[in-house]
């Protein structure tokens, strides 16, 4: 549940007009092992409400098709998407697991994100005052038991594609899913788009460049961009201070509107409500320069083609 302590920004309506018809692509709620914000049936009605057409249910650690599927008969005319993540939690690097939840529906294939070798090697660390991510704790109680798996590996030391990588992006070809690169590093993201894209997946997406352990420089966005990849902006990560807003609306600038794709990545209960997440980067966006038509280009016509409602990028 939300913290009623705390007051956050309210979204114009001149941004609300313009994310009409727009797909969350990165959200969490409950039910999660985490606490949330709100859940996935009362925030299906609230999108239905303000305009919005539907979200990626994202888990870091339990498959979400299934859920999805109750979602969208329990509220007709939203469209919640199904997921997984690679963790350990599902075999990590492992196909079979994504051939069976691309049988049940679902879209998004999260590669690892908690359980990354990157994420847990970074020696990163946020600025000062930065939110850590929820996830953190629960990793810290899972190490505590000795329950920590090994870190999920997606590449060689070599730096090559690892076989199991590659069964698991023919999977996705085959079910035209939508890549998201997770908790990689910017070496591994640039090798596993090269790879995706020899082995026919179509739709990728760079999960929040931005972020602490990902810190993908503007030039690396640059080459992932022109090999059709778009980057994904999240709300959160500026927000919570991973990330300077002048920063992240100047990697925008550099890579181009069109390579971006705008999503919240929200639910925590110290955070906005949910659907306010893609009218805030709106309101943002719109206040340092940007044209409506770009906004829309990131909120609405590329949330769409990732969660695999249009079959090209600018159709609605």
């Amino acid at each position: 549940m939300a913290d009623p302590s705390v007051t956050h920004p309210t979204p114009s309506a001149r941004a609300r007009a313009l994310v009409a018809g727009a797909y969350d692509i990165h959200v969490h709620i409950a039910p999660d092992l985490m606490k949330r914000r709100v859940d996935d049936l009362t925030l299906a009605s609230r999108f239905a409400e303000v305009g919005l057409d539907g979200f990626v249910l994202k888990s870091h650690y339990v498959p979400t098709a299934e859920r999805a599927e109750v979602v969208r008969n329990a509220v007709p005319g939203l469209r919640a998407v199904g997921a997984i993540t690679l963790n350990g939690s599902v075999g990590g690097m492992n196909p079979i697991a994504v051939e069976i939840a691309g049988r049940g529906g679902a879209q998004f294939v999260w590669l690892p994100t908690v359980d990354s070798a990157n994420e847990r090697a970074c020696a990163q660390s946020s600025p000062e005052g930065a939110t850590p991510p929820m996830w953190v704790q629960l990793q810290n109680e899972l190490r505590a038991a000795g329950m920590t798996a090994d870190p999920v590996e997606v590449v060689g030391s070599d730096g090559t594609v690892l076989d199991t990588t590659r069964q698991v992006l023919r999977a996705i070809a085959a079910h035209d899913m939508t890549l998201a690169t997770g908790h990689l590093h910017s070496d591994e993201i640039a090798a596993v788009v090269d790879a995706a894209a020899e082995e026919g997946v179509r739709r990728i997406v760079v999960t929040h460049p931005e972020f602490t352990s990902q810190r993908v420089g503007v030039e690396r966005q640059r080459e992932l961009a022109a090999k059709g990849a778009l980057l994904e902006r999240c709300f959160t990560t500026p927000y919570t201070g991973k990330v300077s807003w002048e920063l992240w609306l100047e990697n925008i600038r550099a890579v181009g509107p069109e390579h971006s794709v705008l999503s919240s990545d929200l639910g925590q209960p110290f955070n906005p409500p949910v659907e306010d997440g893609l009218p805030l980067l709106a309101d943002r966006l719109l206040a340092a320069g940007f044209t409506e038509e770009e906004v829309q280009v990131m909120a609405v016509d590329n949330t769409r083609w990732l969660a695999g409602v249009t079959t090209d990028r600018r159709r609605r």
